[in-house]
Order: C-alpha cells, then sequence, then structure tokens
C-alpha cells in the first residue's frame, strides 16, 4: 500500500493484505467477530455524526427519484464529491457521499467500499460512458470490490442515512494509461430478511486519468452564457414632472440583480471564465437601465386589467442600486477579452411558436427583423461592446424546416441547435465539429446533445453537481481523444433560464479541464472551424418536432391577438402629433408579449399580453365621440350636433366623422367633418340633415382616419333620430291656402255672372289678390356641416339635436363655415387618459 487509507469514522477499518473481491462480485468470508466489534464500536459514532434529517422520525424516508433500491439491493448511494476531479499519478481520490437503507428490513454486517475498474482498462468510447451509466443494479462489470479503504456499518434501520469518506490512492485502483474510468463505491452485507452476502448497493461516477504528455489537440468548446428574464417592463408609465417615471409589473429583478440573485450570481461566476459567449436579451438591460431611477411597481393581480397607471395602483420606488451595479460588473464581464455578445432579438420573442402558429400573420416576420435590429442597438447602447445579432435560438434548441425558413426570412444566418434535433449519423463514430451548413446560406451550431443534456435541470444537490461536473469531464476527454489529431469544435448549451447552481457547476468544469485536454473560444472561433463533410445536415420535418415542445407554445390566439395589437397600434398612430411617446413603448410591449419566457409562466404571460391590449384599447377610446340614444330632428330638414372628445395629453389630427343612416332614403346626411382636437377637449361637428318621412332613424357615428388607405378609429357608436311630423303641418297649410283661392275665384265669376260682365262702379277690384296669411315659405337652412365649441352640456351624451321650427335649424346659430373653438376639460367627473402614453426610459 501506498499510505494508509484515511477515514473519518470509528468504524472504519483496514482489512488485512490486499485481497480483492472476485469479479463476479462475492465478499470473501470474514470474520464475523471482527466484524461485529467492529460495526458495534461504528454504531455510537455514526449515530451522533448524521445530521438530524438523516434519521427521520418513524424510520421511513422517501428515496431519491433515480433510487434503484429492491429487495435484492435495497441500499441507495450517492457520490457527492470526489477530490480532485482528475486523477493524476501516485495520488490520492478522496470520496464522500451518503448510504440509505431504502428497504424494508435493517442491514446487518454492512461495509462500503470502493471498487476497482474492470480489468483497469479506460473506457475508449462515448459509448461505454453511456453504457456505465445506463447500469442500474451491482455487477461484475463495475469492477472488483478493494479490501481497503472501507467503512464498517452499523446495524441501519429502515430509513436510515449515513455519510461516509473513503480515500483511496490513485495507483490502487490500476490506473496506468491515459483514459477515463469508472469509480464505483458500493455497499456489501446482508439483511435480516435476507441473511445471503450481497451487493446491498452502488453508486458510479466517471474519473479522468491523465498524466499528461499526450499528443492530443485540444477540443475548442464554446459555452453559451445566457442571460435572460421574463418581461418586467409594462407599457404604461407615469408622468412626473416632464419626466416618463416606468413601470414594472413586478420587482423580481430587485432581488436578482442584488448579491445571491440569479443574475447577479450568473455575472459573477461568468466574469471568471474566458474565451465565453454571453446571449443576452435586450430587455433585461432595459429593464436594468429603467430601474437605477425612480420606477413603479403595480400592484398585485392589476397587470391584466390594462388600466393606466397611477398613485393608487402602483407603489414608488427610488431606483435600485443593485441594478446600477450589475449593469457595471457585465459591461467589464463583457469587454472582457476572448469574451462575445451574441444579441437575441428584443424581448426574445419564440421564434418556433411564430413559425408553427403564426407564420401567416402579416406582422409576424416584419417584428422579428425589427426585434433584431432594436436588440442590437440596445445591447450595443447599455454594454458599449460590439455584438453579433444574427444569430437564432429557438426554444430548446429544437427546429424543423419551418422554424429555420422563419429565421432565415427575419435575417438570420446561424441557428443554435440542440444535438437531439439533428443527430448524426450513425454511421459516425466519433464527435464531429458543431458548425456545419444546412443549406439556403445558412449554418447551424450544433450541441452535443448529451453534455448540454448535463446542465438542463436545476443541479441543487451535491449528488447532482458531481454527476454532472465528472460525466463532463469524461465526455469531453473521450471527443478529445477519439481522433487526437483532428481538433473539433463542441458547443455546450445551458438552458436559457440556467440557475446558479447549474452555472456553478458548470464554471467549474470548464475550469477544470481547460488547458488539458479543452480551449474555450466564442461563437465566432467555433464558426470559423472548417464544418465536417460527414456530420448531420438534415433539417427536420414540422411533423417531427418534439410534441412536448409544441405543447407549450403560444397558440395562434395568443399570436393573432398580438398581431391585432400591431393593427390597432399603427391606427393610433395616425392621429397622434407625438406618435414617438406610444410607438416605442407599444412597439416593445409587443414584442415582449411573444417572448420565449413565456413558456415557463404560461399565466404570467397571458396576463401580459391581455394588459397590453386592453391598455391599447384605453388610449384609443380616449379619442371617441360620445354614448347617445335619441336625437330629434324637427322638420323635413336641419343640422344633426354630434360630439367628439379627446382625453389625451396630446393632440389629435387626421380624423373626420362620419354619419351612416341606416335608411338612407328616409333620411339623408350629407358630407363628414374633419377635425383637430387638442389635448384633454372637446368639439361638436353639425351635419346637414334631409327626412324624407316620419319615425325612427338608425344611424351610426364612425371616426376614420384621413389621407390614404383610410380606416375606422375606434368603435362606432350607434344612435338613433326621431324624424316629427312638421312637414305633414306644413302640407296642411299650403293644401288651406289652396282651398281658399279656389272658393275666391268661384265668388269672382259668379259675381261677373250676375252683373252680366258690367263692371262694378268703383273699379275692378279681384277678391283674393293679397297673400293668405297661410302662404308663408319655409325657409332653407344653410348649406353644409358646421363644428362649433361645445359647452359643459355639448359634452354630454345629449348634446346633438334636430331642427326646431319652420327654420329647420337644430342649433342657436347655424353658420354656413365651420367656427371651432375647443373647450376645457369637462366637469362631468370622467376618469382621464393622462400622462401615460409613454412606457420605458
Amino acid at each position: 500500500m501506498s499510505e494508509p487509507a484515511r477515514h473519518s469514522g470509528l468504524g472504519a477499518h483496514r482489512q488485512p493484505g490486499r485481497a480483492e473481491r472476485p469479479a463476479d462480485g462475492r465478499h470473501p468470508v470474514r470474520r464475523a467477530g471482527l466484524r461485529l466489534a467492529a460495526a458495534c464500536a461504528a454504531a455510537l459514532t455514526f449515530f451522533t455524526a448524521a445530521p438530524a434529517d438523516a434519521l427521520p422520525s418513524g424510520g421511513n424516508i422517501r428515496p431519491t427519484a433515480d433510487s434503484t433500491a429492491s429487495a435484492e439491493s435495497p441500499v441507495v448511494m450517492t457520490i457527492e464529491s470526489l477530490a480532485p476531479q482528475v486523477a493524476a499519478p501516485n495520488g490520492t481520490v478522496t470520496i464522500t457521499g451518503h448510504v440509505t437503507n431504502a428497504g424494508k428490513s435493517a442491514l446487518k454486517g454492512a461495509h462500503t467500499a470502493v471498487r476497482k475498474p474492470s480489468n483497469g482498462r479506460p473506457l475508449d468510447r462515448r459509448s461505454d460512458l453511456a453504457t456505465v451509466a445506463g447500469r442500474t443494479t451491482p455487477g461484475g462489470a463495475d469492477g472488483t470490490e478493494l479490501d481497503s479503504p472501507q467503512y464498517a456499518l452499523p446495524e441501519l434501520d429502515p430509513g436510515q442515512t449515513l455519510p461516509y469518506t473513503l480515500s483511496v490512492a490513485v495507483n490502487e485502483l490500476g490506473m496506468s494509461t491515459p483514459g477515463v474510468y469508472e469509480l464505483a463505491v458500493d455497499t456489501w452485507g446482508s439483511t435480516a430478511d435476507n441473511p445471503h452476502d450481497r451487493a446491498l448497493g452502488i453508486a458510479r461516477s466517471f474519473l479522468p486519468f491523465n498524466p499528461g504528455g499526450a499528443e492530443a489537440q485540444p477540443t475548442k468548446v464554446t459555452t453559451l452564457w445566457p442571460l435572460v428574464h421574463a418581461p418586467v417592463l409594462a407599457a404604461q408609465t407615469v408622468a412626473d414632472n416632464d419626466q416618463s417615471v416606468p413601470v414594472l409589473r413586478d420587482d423580481s429583478l430587485a432581488t436578482e440583480f442584488a448579491p445571491g440573485g440569479r443574475l447577479y450570481e450568473l455575472v459573477d461566476t461568468g466574469s471568471k471564465l474566458t474565451g465565453l459567449t454571453w446571449v443576452i436579451d435586450p430587455d433585461l438591460l432595459d429593464a436594468a437601465f429603467a430601474m437605477t431611477k425612480p420606477y413603479r411597481v403595480q400592484n398585485p393581480h392589476t397587470e391584466s386589467t390594462g388600466k393606466p397607471a397611477r398613485d393608487d395602483n402602483t407603489v414608488l420606488n427610488n431606483g435600485s442600486a443593485a441594478a446600477a451595479a450589475w449593469l457595471d460588473k457585465l459591461r467589464t464581464a463583457a469587454a472582457k477579452p476572448g469574451n462575445q455578445v451574441v444579441t437575441l432579438p428584443y424581448a426574445d420573442p419564440d421564434l418556433a411558436s411564430i413559425a408553427h402558429n403564426g407564420a401567416d400573420l402579416p406582422a409576424m416576420t416584419g417584428t422579428l427583423s425589427r426585434a433584431a435590429t432594436a436588440g442590437r442597438l440596445t445591447v450595443e447602447g447599455r454594454l458599449s461592446v460590439d455584438t453579433r445579432s444574427d444569430v437564432a435560438w429557438p426554444y430548446q434548441g429544437y427546429v424543423d424546416q419551418q422554424i429555420t425558413g422563419l429565421a432565415q426570412q427575419a435575417g438570420s444566418g446561424l441557428v443554435l441547435v440542440d444535438g437531439a434535433s439533428m443527430p448524426e449519423p450513425d454511421s459516425l463514430n466519433y464527435t464531429p465539429s458543431a458548425v456545419r451548413p444546412i443549406g439556403n446560406g445558412q449554418s447551424a451550431a450544433v450541441a452535443d446533445e448529451t453534455v448540454s443534456a448535463l446542465f438542463r435541470g436545476d443541479l441543487s444537490t451535491p449528488k447532482d453537481q458531481t454527476a454532472a461536473a465528472q460525466r463532463f469531464l469524461a465526455e469531453t476527454f473521450a471527443i478529445t481523444h477519439e481522433q487526437p489529431q483532428n481538433q473539433r469544435g463542441l458547443l455546450v448549451m445551458p438552458p436559457r433560464e440556467m440557475s446558479v447552481d447549474t452555472a456553478k457547476v458548470l464554471a467549474n468544469a470548464l475550469q477544470t479541464a481547460t488547458d488539458k485536454w479543452i480551449s474555450p473560444v466564442k461563437l465566432d472561433t467555433l464558426a470559423q472551424i472548417p464544418p465536417d463533410q460527414k456530420a448531420g445536415t438534415a433539417v427536420p420535418a414540422a411533423t417531427d418536432y418534439p410534441t412536448r415542445a409544441r405543447a407549450s407554445e403560444l397558440t395562434s390566439s395568443d399570436l393573432s391577438g398580438t398581431d391585432d395589437i400591431q393593427y390597432r397600434l399603427d391606427t393610433l398612430m395616425r392621429v397622434l402629433t407625438l406618435p414617438q411617446r406610444v410607438r416605442g413603448p407599444f412597439s416593445a410591449a409587443m414584442v415582449r408579449s411573444l417572448s420565449t419566457e413565456w413558456r415557463a409562466q404560461a399565466s404570467a404571460g397571458s396576463d401580459y399580453r391581455t394588459g397590453v391590449g386592453r391598455y391599447l384599447t384605453e388610449l384609443i377610446n380616449a379619442v371617441q365621440v360620445p354614448q347617445k340614444t335619441v336625437v330629434t330632428l324637427a322638420g323635413d330638414t336641419g343640422l344633426l350636433q354630434v360630439s367628439v372628445r379627446n382625453d389625451l395629453t396630446q393632440t389629435v389630427t387626421n380624423l373626420k366623422l362620419v354619419l351612416t343612416s341606416a335608411q338612407p332614403n328616409r333620411l339623408n346626411v350629407r358630407r363628414e367633418e374633419e377635425l383637430v382636437l387638442p389635448a384633454s377637449q372637446s368639439a361638436t361637428l353639425r351635419f346637414q340633415a334631409e327626412a324624407h318621412n316620419n319615425g325612427p332613424v338608425s344611424m351610426t357615428a364612425q371616426l376614420w382616419t384621413t389621407g390614404p388607405n383610410s380606416r375606422p378609429y375606434g368603435d362606432p357608436q350607434p344612435f338613433t333620430v326621431e324624424v316629427t311630423s312638421v312637414t305633414n303641418g306644413v302640407l296642411y297649410v299650403f293644401a288651406g291656402a289652396g282651398l281658399l283661392l279656389l272658393l275666391a275665384a268661384l265668388r269672382f265669376v259668379r259675381q261677373r255672372k250676375r252683373r252680366g260682365g258690367q263692371s262694378h262702379e268703383d273699379g275692378d277690384q279681384p277678391v283674393g289678390d293679397a297673400p293668405a296669411d297661410g302662404g308663408a315659405a319655409v325657409r332653407e337652412p344653410a348649406e353644409g356641416g358646421e363644428q362649433e365649441a361645445a359647452g359643459d352640456a355639448g359634452a354630454t351624451g345629449d348634446d346633438a339635436s334636430g331642427g326646431t321650427g319652420g327654420n329647420g335649424s337644430a342649433g342657436d346659430d347655424a353658420g354656413d363655415g365651420p367656427a371651432r373653438t375647443p373647450r376645457g376639460s369637462s366637469p362631468d367627473g370622467r376618469d382621464r387618459t393622462a400622462s401615460d402614453e409613454k412606457v420605458g426610459p
């Protein structure tokens, strides 16, 4: 033996000699007295040393998800640390972990020990690593148990757990050839219900042996380091002394930017690495910048209401020093030599969802292109670094032909792909370089499926952390030595929402392997490696897209709703005199509603989209025709008065009001009226109307935009015009006058006949020459529509009236030309939309 075995319990002892367990795993005969004495001596020490949660009440535990406990092998073992992670000649490896009795009866005469790798040979191929990782029960292929070091365990009742520590000399493991070796620790003994001495449980790991001197070209490894977060910036802002105060839907980023928070730790951990490729959502940087100054946070459960932000539904925060410090720290890390920044499209829109469920929507491709441009400008401005923005990263790296086609339309020449989506040909017995052409001028950077999968979960336990780190070291060592003189490139793709624990494990593994068998490089360097002609380049069809990934996509309804927001936003932009106050915030909010990060927060994403749509409706409806019921038109002609109100905080223009009659043969309205309305004011428009019949007629008042491609603005406002019977009275007057004239003529004729044609002595004096009082003509009102200032009454829903009397005029003064006199805000108590059209800094 090179050195005594170290141990941390009185029950650990070294068996005499160097006898090894046979390959079939059977334990040689032991002296029962020695083992019993050792177990008794160790019992007090182990139970005292075990943590409180290692001795659950009632003697019951729930085995871990990967537990392989059975009646034959009831022990669950873990390996929770290996030190060092790479073995060296004449060194010592220390292993720690836990032994848990997950069976139904007590362990008898048991001990833990290290197994020597089978036949002392390394695992040369990656398929050998997969075979070892796939084993579930102890067997001879796991090697032979060493006599030393060993832990003699006390009697363990069901559910009890004990820690162990074993230190073994590298020379005793039989490692002589460079390579990756299986390192196994087992528990051997019997149980109260089965006295047969057997392997009760086993834990496996991998241990690279790297004595140095090997002439292998290190593999170039590109690691993506994502910085993303679900959108928090709302579409609303609050005006404060001519400043727009941003509004956040929650304050989760304040915690994440602070020391110990996820985003803080990701930047801190990544800043210690070289050759890193930062993958950044620009919207996150905008949120961080907004938080460096005073900002407001929406009250819980108010996000989906779409109401304007006010003091009573938001909470003021005077700014986050942590956000400013985080931005500074990120700027330094991103500018580190050898690193690179890849910019995602603004707010990281879900490319796969759009390709599958929204590719036929006219606004989507343009939205993606604009998001890419906005993303690049944002990151370059916030971090003061050059970036690459022609990279597409679909959800979890899964692709199909629809996704790559949409990415190409949006200007992405490089697609980040998970190896599970584009597997290598079965005939390939080595790992090719990651980047390869996929047609139409595009390339795919294919992440190694096995390596990337190691970091997909939340590595929150020491067992999982050690397993991932050692498997990463084993896989990369094997890749480098598959073809030692053929230097290749490897892409490591952790999940977008990488946890702190996962990031630290990945960083530690990278640092351990760097300058031994890997060389970290940025994405651009990886893309310059000549592609392997044997690598897989076939992009799968849409029918091959993973069902589990499709299940979490944004639906067609979600995407069409966002497309409708874009259409209505374009309509609003046509009438605003300060469109920049709305265009930027709402364009950003619309893209945020498509974010890939909503996959993990479906309910929050739905609330966000609903809130954006409702808030846009609030702004559009701030310019409207007030509700009307019934309007009376007293006569066959007259003027109809209709008010329009602007409750925005800026002037609106390029609008016209059109009245449409449901029965133009009964009531016809001439012309249409254009208008310009200052902020927080209203105006009344007058329209010439001509009636042909009595009774009610349905009318619709609709605002339209002016100019080319005019479109409706807001919702139509229906009302009823009641035409009175004034026209029949006029007809009666004319009929009466005609009758009087007829009677006068008859009297004149009779007088002439009676006198025999002689003249009256006073001369001819015809009867009825004087005009009848009832024959006065009806005066026509002035032609054309008219707009005049509305008083307080004119701003209400009852401000429209018909013509009255014989004049046919509805207003007090019906002039020929428009007379527009804006009024101040009305005292009707209406809750106005004020100072909240802009979002963002």
